[in-house]
């Protein structure tokens, strides 16, 4: 007996509108009526017998759980799309979607940056709204390894505010894989707090009581901004200021990375302050003197 429009959306329903086409099958729908509902728009193909129940745009969590679906039994949303999913970093249109699968190959898929790892530890992985991705401590460490050095930290700094990871997860998972690539970077950035107290929210933080204190209009606090995310932003004075850690100084390619970001801001129209975590935390009358001058030139 076919089954009833209730039982197939009953299973999209706990994908997030997404379902495979071999759980179709399993279901009892022909493939005449899959093709029917493909050519008339009700559904769509998000990957090679993967579909989305609607006509709508698929939104992250729909695109993450359709990438898993893709790539098999065992596969787990990570990286940059892990990331996303945890909110440690603000999502980005049309980028591919990570997915990280133990030992076996599932092929080349459009849309999918996949991952091969020889073991992925249970501890690691982890289950969000019924989409299978990796930790947060596993996601920062993954991320070290593949985006730039201030996404990593602007992500481990999340992490810590909202206390999704600790230091001491991630610090397991690099002991647990001391060569994996990007183990360096994590190993920096932990220990720059050691050397110089600095951490993106502490810099934040510190920033928001200089604001407040001058009773300054309070900014756009990790604004989106023509592709970037800045660290704060007065929109209608066209001005933003950006605090520059320690690591940032010891990194000559995030150094010349941060340059033609100002570049590309300034020539939007934007004037970019950078202050420092020791101007912040030694010098805050200079340093909210210089944000004050600046918001005046508007």
């Amino acid at each position: 007996m076919p089954p009833t429009e209730r039982e197939i959306d009953e299973l999209a329903g706990r994908q997030g509108n997404v379902i495979a086409r071999t759980q179709l099958f399993e279901l009892g729908v022909p493939k005449r009526m899959i093709e029917r509902r493909l050519e008339s728009g009700r559904w769509q193909c998000v990957h090679r017998g993967i579909y989305l129940i609607g006509p709508a745009p698929p939104t992250l969590p729909a695109r993450a759980r359709a990438a898993a679906l893709a790539c098999g039994d065992g596969a787990v949303v990570s990286h940059r799309a892990a990331a996303e999913l945890w909110a440690l970093l603000p999502p980005e249109a049309n980028t591919d979607m990570h997915v990280t699968v133990c030992r076996r190959n599932p092929g080349a898929r459009n849309g999918i940056r996949t991952h091969r790892v020889r073991r992925l530890p249970e501890e690691e992985v982890t289950v969000k709204h019924g989409i299978p991705l990796t930790t947060p401590a596993r996601t920062i460490c993954d991320l070290a390894a593949t985006e730039p050095l201030r996404d990593v930290e602007s992500a481990l700094a999340e992490a810590r505010i909202h206390r999704l990871a600790t230091d001491r997860q991630i610090n397991a998972i690099i002991q647990r894989a001391p060569t994996r690539s990007g183990a360096p970077v994590i190993r920096t950035l932990l220990k720059q707090e050691d050397d110089t107290g600095y951490t993106r929210s502490k810099a934040e933080r510190l920033l928001r009581d200089l604001i407040a204190k001058a009773n300054l209009e309070r900014p756009l606090f990790n604004e989106p901004l023509l592709g970037f995310v800045v660290d704060a932003l007065w929109p209608t004075q066209r001005v933003i200021v950006e605090v520059d850690g320690y690591t940032y100084h010891q990194h000559r390619a995030a150094f010349e990375r941060d340059r033609r970001r100002d570049q590309q801001l300034i020539a939007a129209g934007y004037r970019v302050l950078r202050v420092t975590w020791i101007q912040l935390r030694d010098r805050p009358i200079e340093t909210i003197a210089a944000i004050v001058k600046t918001l005046a030139q508007h």
